[in-house]
């Protein structure tokens, strides 16, 4: 009876120093700090972003896959986020997986899951690849929103500066014993950026 109580007492031990282990790994994620350091690869309806900025008239109305998307209601944008993760505590931070959300001005343009570890150790950053590929039909199906991004994309070219804000939401999951438990909410991650980026 005495061993039988001795091994529950280990057991609820180990997976209270497993919690604690976690606590410890999640309140450190809580205070690393987020930013997008850069975006790249990045298409619409098939063609580079970088060949639109290479012609004299910016028309985001003359891509050629972009006339067969809007009758589709599908216009694919595809890019590559690398997203720094900088932890200042003296302790290790760890996520299993976790969702996002990407907001442009405030308006979701595309959510996802990357099912990778991501640690970071004491005092070091590291670098995470966010892959997007989203459907921004209902995005740039507002003339509001063309006109803001063909401002964007002259002001790259070398006309005024503009400016916008990328929001990036996180839901990380975390392993505690051989369940994966969510964090509750989302870690928001707001970075102004400025049509300079572009060129």
């Amino acid at each position: 009876m005495n061993k039988v109580f001795s091994i529950c007492l280990l057991a609820v031990t180990l997976w209270g120093c497993g919690i604690n282990k976690q606590t410890q790994q999640i309140k450190a994620l809580e205070k690393c700090t987020y930013r997008i350091a850069s975006a790249n690869q990045i298409s619409i309806a098939g063609t580079d972003v970088r060949s639109i900025l290479e012609k004299d008239n910016i028309n985001l109305g003359s891509l050629p896959g972009l006339a067969l998307g809007v009758l589709r209601k599908d216009i694919p944008m595809r890019a590559k986020i690398n997203l720094e993760i900088s932890n200042p505590t003296a302790n290790l931070a760890s996520v299993n997986e976790f969702e996002y959300k990407i907001l442009i001005n405030q308006a979701e343009i595309a959510t996802g899951f990357v099912n990778q570890q991501v640690v970071v150790k004491p005092g070091q950053s590291t670098i995470v690849p966010i892959d997007i590929n989203a459907n921004v039909f209902p995005f740039l199906n507002n003339k509001k929103v063309m006109d803001e991004l063909s401002r964007f994309f002259k002001a790259g070219k070398g006309g005024p500066e503009q400016k916008g804000i990328v929001t990036l939401k996180i839901k990380p999951s975390f392993m505690i014993g051989k369940t994966l438990v969510k964090y509750p909410g989302f870690i928001t991650v707001d970075k102004e950026v400025s049509s300079k980026i572009l060129l």
